[in-house]
């Protein structure tokens, strides 16, 4: 792909906008970019793109900006549908996003990793497994370091592991992963999408482009999931924690008294071991067996896959402990940022839960929620724009508080909590409307409990030295 003396406008500056306008000015083109915040929102990004000769646009996408350039590349934050890329796409203007301008220079094999849930912690974990086998592998997507960024490390050998999101499926034409795993699909982003069915189909997506070469790996336990089993040309893998595949012929990773077994084409191999697996919650099971599946299929040994997850940490913001304090425990699951993602934060502790709900909403049904907030959560605390909504869904199925902000929900819960209790933080919404992301949120959530911890030590202090 020739970028010499073109002209390209990327939209959106996020961390993939931003990645790509310095890829495409490094490859000769006259770039362009567009954001609808303000200025001084983008006060720390700017210089940097203005010393290059990046021409900025901010506070809305004007129309003229859009006209006459030869190529548009989107971040996956700006929706697709927005009025200046509607026009451009009719006017005859390619569009696609970073993911796509990305697979045109990356070299090697990629594996695609996308579902509602679980990808941050499956794409990681996969990283691990392939560097555990000694593969030469790069990690990035929707995890956080931009696709556009490894193309220049990538080489013929190399192994890309991407999370890849329904944004981001949206504009790709050409991208093609070896190996695609879809983890789940729960409804989730249909302030975006509209409807379960528009979201199910950006998700297909990765599929999309696989040949009878590549491998399609799916939970057989999602019937959403099951039910994209013919939506591609690839060999079909499953992986399944509640039951064996049916024909022996199936490829794949399930659960048999206790231990992880995988079947293919040489039989059946035992991997691990349920019980070595390091992480809480029945959703981390799904999510090494998708992982275990993947390390297969890429010719990794089941000795090599066993060391890489006995030896894998939870991922930050994904029901990542924070700190014991007075007897409670305080957990950090800001990445839960849809209801499933909550559900299974809320299955991985039988009772005595405070949590904290609430955020920027995203469509979001959360009466859902009821009964384990009914069986296991002594009190709810709402936080941010959707704080209403989730009250008057889930009245009745616990004590709730409106703490309005973050400070106060663990405040109050701080307060009200016995030894044995748990706090946690897994929102069920978006963090937009008071943060700049979920790991921002997450770390102010894990600041404010290191701050409580701080405060009971000096009371233990003083309290010692009183004595």
């Amino acid at each position: 792909m020739d970028l010499s003396g073109k002209r390209v406008l990327v939209v959106g500056l996020g961390k993939s906008g931003i990645a790509a306008a310095h890829f495409l000015h490094a490859r000769g083109a006259r770039v362009t970019v567009s954001d609808s915040k303000a200025e001084a929102q983008l006060r720390s990004e700017i210089p940097a793109l203005l010393d290059k000769g990046i021409a900025v646009e901010t506070g809305g996408h004007g129309a003229r900006t859009f006209r006459d350039q030869d190529l548009i590349v989107v971040s996956p934050g700006v929706p697709y549908e927005v009025p200046q890329l509607v026009q451009a796409r009719a006017l005859g203007m390619p569009v696609i996003g970073e993911v796509e301008l990305a697979y045109r220079f990356l070299k090697g094999r990629v594996v695609g990793i996308t579902g509602s849930n679980g990808k941050t912690t499956t794409t990681t974990l996969v990283g691990e497994i392939l560097e555990h086998a000694g593969k030469p592998v790069l990690v990035g997507g929707n995890i956080g370091t931009p696709v556009i960024s490894l193309a220049d490390e990538s080489t013929e050998q190399t192994w890309s592991v991407l999370e890849i999101s329904s944004f981001q499926l949206e504009t790709i034409e050409k991208f093609r992963a070896s190996v695609a795993v879809i983890l789940n699909i729960t409804p989730d982003h249909l302030d975006r999408h509209r409807t379960l069915e528009g979201y199910v189909a950006a998700k297909a997506r990765i599929f999309e482009n696989q040949s009878a070469e590549d491998f399609a790996v799916l939970n057989a336990d999602d019937p959403i999931c099951l039910s994209l089993a013919t939506n591609t040309k690839a060999r079909v893998a499953f992986f399944s924690r509640k039951s064996e595949p049916q024909s022996e012929r199936k490829t794949s990773a399930f659960l048999r008294a206790g231990k992880i077994l995988w079947r293919g084409d040489a039989g059946e191999q035992e991997v691990m071991a349920v019980n070595e697996i390091p992480l809480k919650g029945a959703h981390n099971v799904e999510n090494v067996l998708a992982a275990v599946a993947v390390g297969m299929i890429t010719g990794c040994q089941p000795a090599q896959i066993r060391s890489a997850v006995m030896a894998f940490k939870a991922v930050e913001h994904r029901l990542e402990y924070v700190a014991t304090i007075r007897g409670v425990d305080y957990y950090n699951d800001s990445k839960a940022t849809n209801v499933d993602a909550t559900i299974k934060a809320l299955e991985s502790f039988p009772a005595n839960i405070h949590i904290i709900l609430g955020g920027k909403d995203k469509g979001s049904d959360y009466s859902v929620l009821k009964e384990l907030l009914r069986t296991r959560v002594k009190k709810v605390y709402t936080i941010g724009a959707a704080a209403q909504k989730i009250q008057s869904q889930i009245a009745g199925a616990a004590p709730l508080e409106a703490a309005e902000t973050l400070e106060t929900a663990v405040q109050r819960a701080a307060e009200a909590a016995a030894p044995g209790d748990i706090v946690l933080l897994a929102p069920a919404c978006a963090s937009f409307d008071q943060f700049e992301n979920y790991e921002q949120r997450g770390r102010v959530f894990k600041d404010l409990v290191g701050a409580l911890k701080k405060r009971e030590s000096r009371a233990r202090e003083i309290h010692g030295g009183a004595a």
